[in-house]
């Protein structure tokens, strides 16, 4: 199908658009300035399956900032409508907030309503990267421009390719049941008499049905009276194996922080286990507080993020909670929950870092409380009392939580973000 008819047809939905051999009619190039618009043009190669590509030059302006539009009618509010866009790029250094694809929804008369949401989950696609945005039109919409962007990046090459809005169906609601558990021990002389007491716990006060149970930081050594180095273990280890058979008991994944050797090595290290009891996976707390320097902790060198059969889900560990960037690299690798073994620390801070990047933040501390809390901010579950609670809370990681002035700023965030400044 040549791209003169599918403009023709583009009024209806499903929409899709691959090559563009006979120019971009129904297209137009946009910028905010004359004097900052990109080079805009329909490049012969390369392309994905029908020949040609929409195309967008910086042409040596650093200043370059503008986009190719083009406009859908046919959209019902309320309705879901998913954009599957592809594009390379050519010298574009920083892909993360100068290619931009999102739609930007219009009423009757033409104007913006609502806010635009921002596609900002990509994955390989050959040597093209697929761009996938899934939204709700807002009130009053009718239309919607689709609108490709190249900003910022003088020397810099996007090309666009194979784009698709399609209706989709309604996402419902995708509800977990998370649990923090709340203990300090006291006196009890040994990390496996810590442990057990954690694990008693959660498995009286835990109710059936959870689906995450988050314990705190260095539960092998608090109330112990040994040292980091005397609680050391390999992984799996004594701890994770009993933590496994709690796992397997509520049939729920179980966060917990612990003390892991690694050969001469010791780590601040955070678990996690599956409904199974299995590990799969660790997180090594890279933000050590001076304490644990001194006391001979190594810091870890990444932000790892895990699949679970509900959602991704990140780890932090106390200290990393004082700082903006773990939470951030988590959130920009998909983590759509925090999951946060505490000794002490900010509370303002650790809400901060789920309004920030549009995330729940589960905690379970010592000299802090145990909470949970939902991307605006919001606590919806709190426990205190260290003798023994638990603060649960059900959790919609479907739901969609819009700033009244800014829109989505789960799409919107990861696509202003500038890593890229020292």
């Amino acid at each position: 199908m040549t791209s003169s008819l599918l403009a023709i047809l583009a009024a209806a939905l499903p929409w899709q658009q691959s090559g563009f051999a006979d120019g971009a009619p129904g297209w137009d190039a946009w910028s905010p300035r004359a004097e900052i618009a990109p080079r805009a043009f329909v490049a012969k190669a390369p392309s994905r399956g029908e020949p040609g590509a929409l195309a967008l030059s910086g042409a040596g302006n650093a200043a370059a900032c503008g986009e190719w539009r083009h406009r859908i009618d046919g959209v019902q509010a309320g309705r879901w409508y998913r954009l599957t866009a592809h594009y390379r790029t050519e010298a574009v250094a920083h892909e993360g907030w100068q290619v931009l694809a999102r739609l930007d929804w219009a009423g009757a008369d033409g104007d913006r309503v609502g806010w635009p949401d921002y596609a900002y989950r990509t994955r390989p696609a050959g040597e093209w990267r697929e761009v996938v945005l899934e939204a709700p039109a807002p009130e009053g919409a009718s239309a919607v421009d689709v609108q490709l962007r190249l900003q910022n990046a003088a020397q810099g090459v996007v090309y666009w390719d194979d784009l698709r809005l399609e209706e989709m169906d309604t996402p419902g609601p995708r509800r977990i049941r998370v649990a923090g558990v709340n203990l300090r021990p006291r006196e009890t002389g040994s990390a496996e008499a810590s442990v057990r007491a954690f694990a008693r716990l959660a498995a009286r006060e835990v109710p059936e049905g959870t689906d995450v149970v988050v314990l705190p930081e260095g539960i092998s050594v608090v109330g112990t009276g040994k040292t980091y180095a005397d609680v050391a273990e390999p992984l799996p280890g004594p701890t994770t194996t009993a933590l496994g058979e709690l796992a397997r008991r509520k049939r729920a994944y179980v966060v917990a922080g612990l003390y892991e050797r690694e050969g001469h090595v010791v780590y601040n290290t955070a678990v996690l286990l599956d409904r199974s009891g299995a590990l799969v996976g660790r997180y090594r707390k890279v933000y050590l507080p001076r304490e644990e320097i001194e006391a001979g902790l190594t810091p870890g060198s990444a932000y790892p993020t895990f699949a679970t059969d509900f959602g991704r889900v990140g780890l932090m560990i106390c200290w990393d909670t004082q700082y903006a960037d773990p939470a951030r690299a988590l959130a920009l690798a998909g983590a759509e929950l925090l999951l946060v073994p505490i000794w002490g620390g900010n509370e303002t801070l650790v809400r901060a870092r789920a309004i920030e990047n549009r995330v729940f933040v589960a905690t379970s501390g010592y000299d802090f409380p145990t909470l949970v809390v939902d991307p605006d901010g919001e606590v919806l579950a709190r426990a205190e009392d260290d003798e023994g609670s638990v603060a649960l809370a059900t959790l919609d990681l479907n739901r969609r939580y819009l700033d009244p002035w800014l829109g989505d700023m789960k799409g919107r965030f990861p696509k202003e973000l500038r890593t890229d400044v020292r």
